[in-house]
């Protein structure tokens, strides 16, 4: 069966004081709802995240796909190590394009979520703590949600974290973060993956997840939403 053909995806320039962040949103034809999907690294949207995007979009999803570094903050080379584990700055950037999507008038009457991967799963649960009523669900995929300190008990929204069976550390923080988390909750761990979940086969089993996760969450308010999908 061949794909339905998508619509383009407009790039978009939030402002952020003197700098801007920069990202690709897609809307398809009555979207069920809207995926935030920030990169935390800071490095470029790549094939991984522009197919997971596609593929959401397929299933029904808006998703605006972002750096949550800015072009400044990139070029320091090394030095931009340093922002990518400021919690703070990139919770702010998530509460930034929040906003941005909740004013843009395409976007404003979806349901959203937050997909996150990296240290931006951090920023994001930080967010999604701010924004309790507005944030219907989180998916955090081989993310650094321990990161998030404090704000894991404020979560509202359901939360599944995503990590690989070869990660016994990084399965370590994501149980940790877990006992902490106040929302509805469940930990998948991806049988035969790495640590960073590159594998084909990863791609299209978290994309399945992502997909039920995020149709479950969307279909209440989040302070409505009881117990967690199992996908």
């Amino acid at each position: 069966m061949v794909p339905p053909q998508l619509p383009p995806r407009a790039k978009i320039r939030v402002p952020l004081g003197r700098f801007a962040l920069g990202g690709s949103l897609g809307v398809p034809e009555k979207a069920k709802g809207l995926v935030l999907m920030g990169l935390g690294s800071g490095g470029s949207p790549g094939a991984r995240n522009t197919d997971l995007a596609a593929t959401l979009e397929r299933s029904g999803f808006a998703t605006l796909l972002f750096d949550l570094l800015t072009d400044e903050e990139k070029a320091r080379g090394p030095l931009a190590s340093g922002f990518r584990f400021d919690v703070d700055r990139l919770a702010e950037r998530w509460s930034r394009l929040t906003d941005w999507v909740g004013k843009n008038e395409s976007t404003a009457p979806l349901p959203l979520g937050y997909f996150a991967s990296s240290t931006g799963a951090s920023g994001a649960l930080v967010s999604a703590a701010r924004h309790p009523r507005t944030v219907a669900g989180v998916v955090s995929r081989g993310g650094r949600p321990d990161l998030a300190g404090p704000a894991l008990a404020r979560v509202r929204a359901p939360t599944l974290l995503i990590v690989g069976e070869q990660d016994s550390s990084l399965r370590t923080l994501n149980e940790h973060a877990q006992t902490r988390l106040s929302a509805p909750s469940r930990l998948v761990v991806v049988p035969g993956t790495s640590e960073q979940l590159r594998e084909a086969a990863a791609a299209e089993h978290i994309s399945g997840l992502a997909s039920s996760w995020f149709d479950y969450c969307f279909q209440k308010p989040p302070e409505e939403t009881g117990v967690s999908p199992r996908p």
